[in-house]
């Protein structure tokens, strides 16, 4: 096929495609929100977006649906150009796309979520529609620092620290970004941000605070040392392993 975003597609291919096997949608779950003074707002938007395009195309049998581009950003409300669903908002439209994909023939409904504040209403979402549509496995990868620890692994492999790597903005969102869009990367706003512990006790303070609880720029880690090539060994190793993971489930 020519392509395997369905927002591409129309609806006759859509169906060919269903009835030839392709049963796995796959969809991201990013946000709209502030990245730095460096980074675009759609930063966890456009990731998802290509992260979970790779998957599809790994998979074989699996076409993407259109990314949810809008999440839960409580916290960076305190920067303009965020754009927060309310929890409730956010898992409503999880259940509305799983309602809609559900009757067109699709066996397996996956959610990718690349931003931290949708792990847990898209987890509680997933769960409870599960147990409405016994017939399809609902699943969404959901382990928040599973997946930093995955991000925080690589990095060390690029002898980039966990600190430089960092949650947000750091090292490692600024290679991904200068590998998908280097010309939405200002460099020369690039400026370290909180350096220090970011495990589960601080990300529950900057989540019940705001993220200015922990940064005054909106930036956990360090973009200085961020390059193109490290953003296409991040983008290439997360997928490996969320396939990996989606493989199991499947």
């Amino acid at each position: 096929m020519r392509t395997l975003r369905m927002e591409e597609m129309n609806w006759v291919d859509i169906k060919d495609a269903i009835n030839g096997g392709f049963k796995t949608v796959i969809i991201g779950v990013g946000s709209t929100e502030q990245h730095g003074p460096h980074l675009p707002t759609q930063t966890d938007a456009l990731i998802a977006d290509v992260i979970v395009n790779l998957i599809a195309q790994k998979l074989k049998n699996a076409l993407q649906a259109q990314t949810i581009r809008v999440g839960c950003s409580d916290h960076h409300l305190a920067f303009p150009g965020t754009i927060s669903l309310k929890k409730s908002t956010l898992k409503g439209i999880i259940h509305d796309y799983i309602e809609s994909l559900q009757k067109h023939g699709f066996e397996n409904i996956i959610f990718i979520p690349t931003h931290g504040g949708n792990f847990i209403p898209l987890k509680e979402a997933v769960e409870e529609a599960q147990e409405k549509y016994t017939n399809n496995k609902i699943l969404a990868f959901t382990d928040l620092m599973g997946f930093m620890n995955v991000q925080f692994k690589i990095a060390a492999g690029l002898n980039i620290t966990i600190e430089e790597a960092g949650g947000h903005a750091g090292e490692a969102e600024t290679s991904e970004i200068l590998f998908l869009a280097e010309n939405l990367v200002k460099r020369d706003k690039f400026q370290p941000g909180y350096l220090g512990v970011l495990k589960e006790k601080e990300i529950e303070m900057l989540i019940k605070k705001g993220m200015p609880s922990l940064t005054e720029i909106g930036v956990i880690g360090d973009p200085t040392k961020a390059s193109k090539e490290h953003g296409k060994i991040y983008i290439e190793k997360m997928v490996e392993f969320l396939t990996a993971e989606i493989k199991k489930d499947l």
